[in-house]
């Protein structure tokens, strides 16, 4: 898979790679994530490279571990992990992750750290190792809203990304990682209030689809200017 030579090799050539694509349980009383719901629409086969799909806790300690532990028996090629950023109006792929956890609000077991590195021997940041401005042309150009993001925020879904990074810097050399934020489901829209963008669950699988197609296609990333002034 992510190393090897001979046989190994001549099958990545073909195409034959394996992606693990994580997404979020609900969280915040909500009774839904739309992360793992659109994770389960995704086929098991894209681009040539296996699917396999992973819902994790929205808990700071035990999804780095689950995580973790899925990259071990799984030995993928790519990890992608999915996450919800209500209040987003398109699908956003997330160019770094800091080393900071402070959360707002506790997350499924209680946790609820504030001003705390992720990682006492990590970096300070890490930025994808995924082509992200291919995946956001590749959403965009199949109609789908996407933008790249340059703050993942600081709850779990930064400290996913961030650990799944580090694991790679630090355990598993040659994979590419990477996360991409959704929008609220339609669903959840109802008592929010008048303006929430909301998008169709099926909406965001083919956005992420689209993404994963890019993500396992793309050698050199494009070059399209995606800067943020604000």
């Amino acid at each position: 898979m992510a190393t090897g030579t001979g046989e190994d090799q001549s099958a990545q050539k073909l195409g034959h790679y394996q992606i693990l694509v994580t997404g979020f349980d609900p969280f915040g009383g909500e009774p839904v994530n739309p992360a793992f719901e659109a994770v389960k629409l995704l086929p098991d086969e894209i681009a040539g490279a296996t699917v396999v799909k992973l819902e994790i806790p929205t808990v700071f300690t035990r999804s780095a571990t689950v995580v973790e532990e899925a990259m071990v028996r799984e030995q993928p090629d790519y990890v992608l992990c999915i996450g919800q950023a209500g209040g987003r109006s398109a699908l956003t792929v997330e160019k770094v992750a800091i080393n900071l956890a402070e959360a707002r609000i506790p997350d499924n077991d209680g946790e609820q750290p504030f001003d705390t590195p992720l990682r006492e021997d990590g970096d300070t940041a890490y930025f994808a190792t995924l082509p992200v401005k291919a995946m956001v042309k590749n959403i965009n150009d199949h109609g789908i809203p996407a933008f790249m993001s340059y703050t993942a925020g600081t709850y779990v879904c930064n400290s996913i990304m961030y650990n799944v990074l580090y694991l790679i810097d630090r355990k598993f050399p040659g994979v590419k990682g990477g996360f991409i934020h959704v929008p609220y489901a339609t669903a959840q829209g109802v008592g929010k209030p008048n303006g929430t963008p909301t998008m169709e669950i099926a909406t965001m699988a083919r956005g992420i689809e689209a993404a994963i197609e890019a993500a396992v296609s793309t050698g050199t990333d494009a070059t399209d200017i995606m800067g943020a002034t604000h």
